[in-house]
C-alpha cells in the first residue's frame, strides 16, 4: 500500500462515523456465536420463560433501534445548528469525536446483539447472551445520557474553541518541533535554491487542496535520483488542475510525475494535521461570524481572543524557520512552504481588528493581547506586534469619537469589558505604593 492510499483510508478512519459502528455490528454477531456455542455445550440456561424473555429483548431492540435513529437525527441538527452559530468548517471535528463513535457502537452492538439473542430464543432462553443483551441495553442507556451531555457542553462556543485551540497547538508542536531557545531563527535562503531554471515542473493532475504530503518519501526519492525537489504549493493551499505542483532540479532527473502525485493528498477541504493556520482560521471563522450584524455577539468574539492569545504565544516561541530537508552529506534535497510569523500574526489578528473595530469590548481585548505578547515575546517577534499595536489604536481613534469612548478603548482588559483595566491597575499601584513607602519608613525608624 502507497503512502497516498493509506492517508486515504485513515483520513477515512479517522473523520467517518460509521466505521466503527459497522465493526460493532460484527462484533455483536461474533460475540453471539461465542457464547452461545459456550452456553449449549455446558448446558446454560435460564429460568426465565421463552415468552417473557423474547417480550424483554424484544423490547430493548425496538428502544436501542429509537435510541440509533433519535441520536442520528439529534446529532444532525445539533451540528448544522452549531455550523450556523459558529463555522461550517467545525464539522468534520463533530463526525471524528470519539465520544460520538463509541456511544453510537455502543448502541450498534447492543441492538444487534439483541437481534441475534431474539432468533436464538426457542423452548429455553439462554443464560449468558440474554444477561448480556438486557446489560448492555442498561449500558446504552447511560451512554446516552453522557453522549447528550457531551454534545451539549462540545458544541457550545467555549468547548468548539478550547477544542480547536487543544488540537492547533499539537499540531504547531509537531510541525515546528524545535524552540527558538534551541535553534535561532534565520530567514528563509532562497539562494538555496539551484540558479537555473527548473529541468521538470509536474502538473497536478486534478484540482483539490493540498491536505498533507510524504516528507521523508519526498526527501527519499531526491536522493535516490540525486536531485533537488521543491513543493510548490502549502499545506492548505488551492491547486487547480494542471498547475504546477513540484518543480525538479537538476536537468537529468529520472522522476516521474506519477511516482511524485503519490506523495500528496488532494481533498475538498483543509484538514488539520499538518495545517498549523487551519485553527487560527477556524476561530477567526467564529469570531467574525459572532462579530457580524445578525449575530452582533462580541462576547464570543472575546473568547476567540482567549485561544488565539495562546496559539499566538505558543506559535511565537517556536522556530519556524522550516521547509528544508538535507540529506547525510547536507546537500538541499526538499524545499517546502510553511507559514511564518507574520502570516500568523496577520491571520490572527487582522480580520477581528476588522469586524471588531466598533467594539470596545473587543478593542480592549485585542490590546491586552498584543500588549502580553509584546512583554512576552523574544525581542525578534514584537517588531510586527508593535506595528499591530498602532493600527489596533488609530482603528480606535477613528471608530470612537467621543473622548470618554477612546479612552475606555485605550485601556487594555483580559476580558474585554469588566477586567481589569490600565486604570484599575494604575489604581492599584497607587493604593499599593504608599503602604510600601509607610512601611519601609517605620522600618528605617526603628533602632
Amino acid at each position: 500500500m502507497t503512502w497516498l492510499q493509506r492517508q486515504r483510508v485513515g483520513y477515512y478512519v479517522q473523520n467517518s462515523i460509521v466505521v466503527l459502528p459497522v465493526l460493532g455490528i460484527f462484533a455483536a454477531l461474533v460475540t453471539v456465536r461465542l457464547l452461545h456455542s459456550i452456553e449449549q455445550q455446558l448446558g446454560w440456561t435460564s429460568s426465565l420463560s421463552a415468552e417473557g424473555a423474547r417480550l424483554v429483548i424484544g423490547t430493548l431492540a425496538a428502544a436501542m433501534l429509537t435510541f440509533i435513529v433519535f441520536l442520528s437525527s439529534t446529532l444532525l441538527l445539533a451540528v448544522q445548528l452549531a455550523s450556523g452559530q459558529l463555522t461550517p468548517r467545525i464539522i468534520a471535528f463533530v463526525f471524528r469525536d470519539p465520544v460520538t463513535k463509541f456511544s453510537l457502537t455502543i448502541f450498534v452492538y447492543t441492538f444487534t446483539l439483541s437481534l441475534a439473542v431474539l432468533i436464538r430464543i426457542e423452548d429455553s432462553v439462554p443464560l449468558l447472551t440474554s444477561r448480556l443483551a438486557t446489560w448492555g441495553c442498561v449500558a446504552s442507556l447511560c451512554a446516552f445520557f453522557y453522549l447528550i451531555d457531551h454534545v451539549g457542553k462540545a458544541l457550545r462556543p467555549s468547548g468548539v474553541l478550547k477544542y480547536m485551540s487543544t488540537t492547533g497547538r499539537k499540531v504547531i508542536t509537531s510541525v515546528y518541533p524545535h524552540t527558538l531557545a534551541e535553534f535561532p531563527e534565520t530567514p528563509h535562503e532562497v539562494a538555496d535554491l539551484p540558479g537555473e531554471a527548473a529541468a521538470l515542473t509536474i502538473a497536478s493532475s486534478k484540482g483539490g487542496v493540498v491536505l498533507a504530503f510524504n516528507m521523508q518519501g519526498l526527501a527519499l526519492l531526491a536522493v535516490r535520483a540525486n536531485c533537488l525537489i521543491e513543493m510548490v504549493p502549502q499545506v492548505g493551499d488551492f491547486v487547480a488542475a494542471e498547475n504546477p505542483i513540484f518543480r525538479i532540479y537538476p536537468s537529468d532527473t529520472t522522476l516521474t510525475a506519477d511516482v511524485l502525485c503519490q506523495c500528496v493528498a488532494l481533498g475538498q477541504e483543509r484538514t488539520i494535521e499538518q495545517d498549523p493556520a487551519l485553527a487560527f482560521r477556524i476561530i477567526v471563522d467564529i469570531a467574525s461570524k459572532a462579530l457580524s450584524p445578525a449575530i452582533n455577539d462580541p462576547t464570543t468574539a472575546v473568547l476567540a481572543l482567549d485561544q488565539i492569545h495562546h496559539l499566538l504565544g505558543k506559535v511565537g516561541s517556536r522556530h519556524l524557520d522550516e521547509g528544508v530537508i538535507r540529506d547525510k552529506g547536507g546537500r538541499i534535497r526538499l524545499v517546502y512552504r510553511t507559514p511564518d510569523w507574520e502570516d500568523f500574526v496577520h491571520l490572527a489578528i487582522t480580520e477581528i481588528r476588522h469586524f471588531g473595530g466598533q467594539s470596545i469590548q473587543v478593542v480592549r481585548r485585542l490590546r491586552a493581547l498584543l500588549e502580553n505578547l509584546i512583554e512576552t515575546m523574544p525581542a525578534e517577534r514584537t517588531v510586527l506586534l508593535r506595528q499591530e499595536l498602532s493600527i489596533l489604536q488609530r482603528t480606535a481613534e477613528r471608530y470612537f469619537l467621543e473622548p470618554e469612548d477612546r479612552t475606555l478603548a485605550a485601556a487594555s482588559d483580559s476580558q474585554g469589558m469588566g477586567g481589569t483595566s490600565e486604570r484599575s491597575s494604575k489604581r492599584a499601584r497607587s493604593t499599593v505604593h504608599p503602604h510600601s513607602t509607610h512601611a519601609a519608613q517605620l522600618s528605617s525608624l526603628k533602632p
